[in-house]
């Protein structure tokens, strides 16, 4: 069960955060160059999702809607009006502005004021000016105020790409609030490149542009209306948390917080998981957060080592309670943020073993169909007629053989030797042995052997050709099953990825597509042999169906435990909790090898009468992420951290000085 989230278990429901990719290659070549350096050391468990190429549509126009202008100038005293809301209404108006300074032109006495709103143009005519107002030195980004009235452009003039663009106002009075240095490391203009690094060195300049300014205003008008979902309309209480507690069993690394008390510590809570439970025990049976969460993990574009989600959890519920109220709450902060016109119906509800069957990945973006063909069964009963490869392949323990037909593939990959590069690149990013096969469909009377003999090709021909055309491309894929499917799952987004690059035509049709995902399996097999390890966290219920393979045959046990999808990305998990304190005792004693004494608080407080409850968590990040078509969920965080955890802008972390040593009684080894 590699295909999930092997970094997040016994975390509790996830807000977990993936990378994500804009449609146009353009405008995300280095994004991507980046990502594929962050991802180098990526777990092949994690490489074999599919997870780095998807294009989130950009579902997020890119403008908030604008704020009543007099909300944006309340209690300041610098300014009459924001720089984004001045049209013809306001002609012959005296007007206070105050912003940075994005542009200036000395010889022509004009300027470009911007604040969080918007810009506009300044005029400054000769007769007004003052020497000591001294414009001809103003530094780009300097904070200035100014006092003017608002003015026609002249004929011609106007600026269709400015909201204020039929205006301009006339400077009578001038206030330099704040000088920028000559030098600035950023320049806050639309058509300037800015690594990542500068962005990241520089982050109070970065949010400064006006796509991270609409992004975050964003991102706070859909927590808001969150909020007032579950508060004013569902009646649920929001409760803090604590984020200081104890390590969890397993799971994700923790961060560790040095106590004053010798050899104690805290960890930084990686959900409020069982601070939710312990609160549905508590009588507070409608309770929701929106809680900071913690991973001790590689920050990379998809992971950050702090992160954002919509914590909910319900009292004397079922799992379709619970799905019916995360699609409520969507449906309700999509309309009221994204698309007023969503169609209101309930989302698809697909099972696990379909959706890995068909596509390859517990997450699949069903935009475009493209779906896994199985061939093992048309093989099945001449696999010892199969070369020695493919047959240890098959023959080896759940062996599979699969396909994908990409229509008119070859717009994407042009030559065999196109292809090769794809085959070579996959088969690196796993480390078992896997047979992979690419090749552009010829006439029937042509196809390619793949290296097996008569009875095998023509095999694999029969069941393939029908299904393709003159011009398509088949990739085939042998191993493990998990494995093999993965790999095509992963290619099949490619696919799509590579066919809309080369032919500018979209491959998926319009979203958004959310779907919900269900029947995972409740335990996996674990890293030793003879052991196991939760799909989700030890909290989670079997499904009733399969309770009595509990003790005998855990395997088949199905959990219930569902998943949120948009468009290939999952934004939202959760699950029914198990409230026997028997059955968990058993689930962590017998099962998962987790001593129950590490949980006794949880063990304890079942035992003073538990309801039967449910949850889920929301992905803020993600979300955001995907509903912006942002290249990385760094760009829908304020204050993110690099590769490596690190902040270039502050320099975190930092050595500890020795006084904090003493303080914390903690002993450090030298570097190296």
């Amino acid at each position: 069960m590699l295909l999930r989230r092997g970094f997040s278990r016994f975390a509790g429901d996830r807000g977990t955060t993936t990378v994500i990719g804009f449609r146009n290659p353009a405008r995300c070549a280095g994004t991507e160059a980046a990502v594929k350096s962050d991802s180098k050391n990526v777990d092949q468990k994690k490489r074999g999702r599919g997870q780095f190429e998807i294009p989130p549509p950009k579902y997020f126009a890119g403008a908030v809607k604008p704020l009543d202008p007099k909300v944006t100038n309340l209690y300041v005293s610098h300014r009459t009006h924001n720089c984004g809301e001045l049209r013809k209404t306001h002609l012959g108006q005296q007007v206070t502005l105050s912003g940075w300074v994005q542009f200036h032109r000395v010889k022509a006495k004009f300027m470009v004021l911007r604040d969080g709103y918007g810009s506009v143009q300044l005029i400054f005519s000769e007769e007004k000016v003052k020497p000591e107002w001294d414009i001809e030195n103003i530094s780009l980004e300097s904070v200035i105020q100014v006092r003017g009235t608002v003015m026609c452009r002249p004929e011609g003039q106007q600026n269709p790409n400015m909201l204020t663009g039929d205006i301009e106002v006339e400077v009578e009075d001038f206030e330099l609030l704040s000088k920028a240095k000559s030098e600035l490391p950023i320049t806050v203009r639309e058509q300037v490149k800015i690594t990542e690094l500068n962005r990241m060195t520089y982050r109070y300049m970065d949010l400064r542009f006006p796509e991270m300014q609409s992004r975050l205003r964003f991102r706070s008008k859909i927590i808001s209306e969150m909020r007032k979902f579950l508060g004013e309309k569902c009646g649920f209480v929001e409760v803090e948390t604590p984020t200081l507690f104890k390590r969890t069993p397993g799971g994700a690394q923790e961060f560790i917080v040095p106590s004053r008390m010798p050899g104690k510590c805290y960890t930084l809570v990686q959900s409020p998981q069982q601070f939710k439970q312990l609160l549905m025990v508590g009588g507070i049976d409608r309770y929701f957060q929106v809680a900071r969460c913690y991973r001790d993990e590689s920050a990379r574009p998809d992971r950050q080592l702090e992160f954002t989600q919509l914590d909910i959890e319900l009292s004397f519920t079922n799992q379709q309670g619970v799905m019916d109220l995360a699609e409520d709450l969507i449906s309700q902060c999509w309309r009221s943020t994204v698309e007023p016109d969503l169609p209101a119906h309930r989302f698809p509800v697909l099972k696990y073993d379909n959706v890995l069957n068909d596509y390859g990945t517990d997450k699949p973006d069903t935009r475009f169909d493209m779906k896994i063909k199985n061939i093992f069964e048309d093989i099945r009963l001449i696999v010892d007629s199969c070369s020695p490869t493919l047959r240890s392949i098959l023959t080896a323990k759940d062996g599979t053989l699969a396909a994908i037909v990409v229509p008119k593939g070859q717009n994407a990959w042009p030559s065999k030797s196109s292809l090769a590069k794809l085959v070579k690149d996959q088969l690196q990013l796993f480390s078992i042995p896997l047979w992979l096969k690419a090749f552009q469909v010829p006439d029937i009377s042509s196809w390619p052997n793949f290296g097996e003999n008569e009875q095998v090709s023509n095999a694999i021909k029969s069941k393939l050709g029908p299904l393709s055309n003159h011009g398509d491309v088949i990739l085939i894929a042998a191993g493990r099953k998990f494995e093999a499917l993965s790999l095509l799952g992963r290619l099949r987004v490619i696919a799509a990825d590579e066919l809309e690059k080369a032919t500018g035509v979209a491959v998926r049709c319009q979203g958004p597509n959310f779907l919900w995902i269900v029947d995972f399996p409740l335990f996996e097999p674990g890293e030793e042999p003879d052991t196991l390890k939760p799909t989700h966290h030890p909290f989670t219920q079997p499904h009733p169906e399969d309770a009595h393979f509990l003790f005998t045959d855990p395997l088949k046990v199905r959990g219930q435990h569902y998943d949120l999808v948009l468009d290939g990305w999952e934004i939202a998990g959760g699950s029914v909790r198990i409230h026997n304190s028997g059955i968990q005792r058993r689930v962590l004693g017998e099962l998962l090898k987790i001593k129950p004494h590490s949980l006794h608080h949880m063990l304890e407080a079942f035992e003073s009468g538990c309801p039967p409850h449910a949850g889920i968590a929301f992905g803020i990040d993600r979300l955001i992420a995907v509903a912006c078509g942002a290249p990385s969920i760094r760009d829908v965080i304020a204050f993110p951290k690099a590769a490596g955890g690190r902040d270039p802008m502050s320099g975190a972390p930092v050595d500890m000085t020795k006084e904090d040593q003493l303080l914390y009684h903690i002993n450090c080894l030298p570097k190296g």
